[in-house]
């Protein structure tokens, strides 16, 4: 049987599992091992293969990064310093609506520029801002889909690995992508807030006001809160880190120990609270490390139906203006990160439409900004979207839920899309200022 063919069934199929609602990671693992022992025709060999990728992916040094974080994340939710961040900027906010929600878009930025990981940003944020978002009375679909649209800005606001991958693939320089990446992000960013805002107006019972405060409270709040420290404590991480000071696993380990310095000096730490911290941390690890693993071994799969190969094929030859050339590529990058990880899709599908892109005269530098955009409109898009299934396991919010409070941050990252495309120099701005 063609490969592509194999690729088109085993992808039904895996839809078809995975809404009759078994655990995702299975579907991935499942469907990804039955198609390599379809392709290669030996189910020892496909076996093997596939163990090997799953091992790779539990060592893997970038895997190391979600777990320390997430720590920071589960030890700030415990002792209420989380609880305490939220207090103060609702009350910082003079009761308006979607405040919190905003809030969570500006720390996912903060928190993504220090890991670079969509999955740790998801997981952390989850912990500690669904909670305090739920009782602030927001609605579950706003909430986690707020948060699963804000992680996904670890993909651009450096050190993003997507932008290190891209400029090691296509040989551009990377404090180039870097420079590029951080006018997209805080664009992005905006525009996610600005759809939150409009969000609360149409919708006023999904994101209630809080309670106005007189500006001595206000004083008290920021005085007293954690606002100031957990700032502080970011600074420290993302600034050693940009200095060169430590690894982003290390500054994860600064974040840890920080965040135990601060609930030592706020009086709330306890060996009970640090320990419920770190079984937290355990569990949702694992359940990350089987997504990253399910994910992987489905991603090896569709490489070798070799179907973003033909796609990329398919697009060289066609004869047609270069505004379609984009809008092809856009439709392909987005149908393929609805089902495959960011880096797999870049390892894949650059060599083919790099040149593809130079050649009609687009600037490769924008280009990998742009896929990077298009291709995390997929990453919040049904059926694969990891920073949602990962904030939906880790809130216990059903998944249906998060992927319906997804469709109006999908409408979001199309406006993002539209807007670099058509003022491409939102993108180059900070590069070719560089010398």
């Amino acid at each position: 049987m063609d490969p592509t063919v194999i690729g088109i069934i085993i992808t039904i199929a895996f839809c078809v599992l995975l809404f009759t609602g078994l655990n995702v990671s299975l579907c991935m693992i499942l469907c990804g091992t039955v198609g390599c022992m379809l392709l290669l025709r030996n189910p020892l060999t496909a076996i093997t293969f596939v163990a090997d990728d799953v091992f790779a992916t539990f060592t893997a040094y970038m895997t190391s990064v979600a777990p320390m974080f997430m720590l920071m994340g589960d030890i700030a939710a415990e002792s209420g310093l989380g609880r305490d961040l939220f207090d103060t900027i609702s009350k910082l906010s003079g009761g308006k609506r979607g405040v919190l929600a905003s809030a969570c878009q500006v720390v996912c930025a903060v928190f993504g520029a220090i890991c670079g990981s969509g999955s740790a940003t998801a997981s952390m944020m989850s912990r500690v801002a669904y909670p305090e978002m739920k009782r602030y009375g927001y609605s579950d679909e706003l909430s986690t889909a707020s948060i699963g649209s804000g992680a996904s800005l670890a993909t651009l606001i450096p050190p993003s690995l997507p932008l290190i991958t891209y400029g090691l693939i296509s040989m551009q320089s990377i404090g180039k992508l870097f420079m590029a990446g951080i006018l997209t992000g805080i664009l992005l960013m905006v525009l996610f807030i600005i759809t939150i805002q409009i969000w609360a107006l149409v919708s006023p019972k999904s994101a209630p006001a809080a309670a106005k405060s007189t500006r001595k409270e206000k004083l008290q709040a920021l005085k007293n809160g954690s606002l100031i420290k957990i700032m502080a404590l970011f600074l420290v991480a993302m600034g050693g880190l940009f200095l060169g000071w430590f690894t982003p696993t290390e500054a994860g380990v600064v974040g840890v120990f920080g965040m135990v310095i601060l609930t030592l000096v706020s009086r709330t730490f306890s060996f009970k609270m640090l320990m419920r911290a770190i079984n937290n941390t355990l569990v949702m690890s694992v359940v990350i490390y089987m997504l990253l693993a399910g994910s992987e071994v489905f991603n090896k799969f569709f490489s070798l139906t070799r179907i973003p190969i033909t796609l990329g094929n398919i697009v060289e030859n066609l004869d047609m203006s270069p505004f379609m050339v984009i809008v092809i590529i856009t439709l392909i990058y987005f149908l393929l990160g609805t089902a495959i990880e960011v880096l797999p899709i870049m390892l894949l599908t650059t060599p083919i439409f790099l040149p593809v892109i130079t050649e009609i005269g687009y600037d490769p530098i924008w280009f990998g900004v742009y896929m990077i955009v298009i291709m995390g409109l997929g990453a919040i898009s049904p059926p694969v979207g990891m920073s949602v299934f990962v904030t939906s396991v880790v809130c216990d919010v059903p998944i249906s839920k998060v992927f319906k409070g997804s469709m109006p941050f999908m409408v979001t990252y199309i406006v993002c899309a539209l807007i670099i495309a058509l003022f491409p120099d939102i993108v180059s701005f900070l590069p070719n200022a560089m010398r």
